[in-house]
């Protein structure tokens, strides 16, 4: 029975360099969302060979993510597999990319059975195309742009310790407006959001902010994910104010491209059956889709 641990900040020491290791494109293949959603899914940590194995959900409903690190993959399934049996629930793998499903196959060959997991796949941009917003599809994006920079005193700032307060306060409001504890995905996010904002700067989070008149009316947060892609873990904006999403998206995005010239993409994350978030996301036409599978043991 592997031996599973709450997961804390201080094991992002030696979590990151196994998760690096890996390379993998899910935005859930991170520490930060790791640890920021752990209690919503009950996350904990354990370590075979030199693999980082988490674990999720209680009782009959536990699984696993795809373990994160080198060397023999194959007798780390089997040891997880083990745990499964030891602990009298199904063996489950969440989160499994196309590469992952080739990877199991190749090893255990016809002993899963697969599922989409369409809710959970991540949106990926090309970096360059939310920087320059090109090409009729994205024209509404630009007009939107365009209105609030003629209509309206603004500035974009990175988020320091000097307005990190007012971006945590503009959140409250945002989650008040939007009715947070009325809606399940909404107050989920928000508890996972709360979270990074209290651990903000020892997770080694980077983010931007949007002023209109003075007052933050939007901000983001974000960090590498892998060796190619940046991924933006929370984006808020005051709906009501027209361009406010726009801005904040195509303001950070050129920040990513300057500051990191080897990102080429940005996975914007998935949409978790929120059909406000669907709809948004496929509004600026993804690249790709990080596609995700359940792979259950039979």
């Amino acid at each position: 029975m592997i031996e599973f641990k709450e997961i804390e900040l201080k094991v992002k020491e030696w979590m990151e360099p196994l998760i690096v290791a890996s390379d993998m494109g899910g935005s859930h293949q991170n520490f930060t969302n790791m640890f920021a959603w752990s209690k919503i899914f009950e996350f904990r940590f354990g370590r075979v060979n030199n693999h980082l194995v988490v674990k999720g959900g209680a009782d009959d409903d536990q699984f696993y993510l795809y373990p994160a690190g080198l060397g023999d993959i194959k007798a780390v399934i089997e040891v997880m597999e083990q745990d499964a049996i030891d602990c009298g629930h199904s063996f489950t793998i969440l989160g499994v990319s196309p590469e992952n499903r080739d990877e199991i196959n190749s090893l255990f060959t016809g002993k899963f059975k697969y599922e989409e997991m369409r809710d959970s796949a991540d949106y990926v941009y090309s970096l360059e195309k939310l920087v320059k917003l090109s090409g009729n599809k994205l024209h509404s994006k630009r007009n939107h742009i365009n209105y609030f920079k003629k209509n309206y005193t603004w500035s974009f700032e990175m988020i320091t310790t000097d307005n990190f307060e007012e971006c945590r306060e503009m959140n409250k409001k945002w989650c008040k407006d939007n009715d947070c504890k009325e809606d399940e995905y909404l107050y989920k996010e928000y508890c996972a959001v709360r979270r990074s904002f209290d651990n903000y700067w020892d997770l080694g989070l980077e983010g931007g902010a949007l002023r209109k008149d003075g007052k933050i009316i939007a901000f983001t947060m974000g960090e590498r994910l892998n060796s190619n892609t940046y991924v933006i873990h929370i984006e808020k904006a005051f709906s009501e104010i027209r361009g406010a999403y726009q801005m904040i998206n195509r303001e950070y995005a050129d920040y990513i491209q300057q500051t990191y010239p080897q990102m080429l993409y940005v996975n914007r994350e998935e949409d978790m059956g929120y059909e406000g978030l669907k709809k948004a996301k496929l509004s600026y036409y993804p690249d790709k889709m990080e596609e995700k599978y359940s792979a259950k043991h039979i």
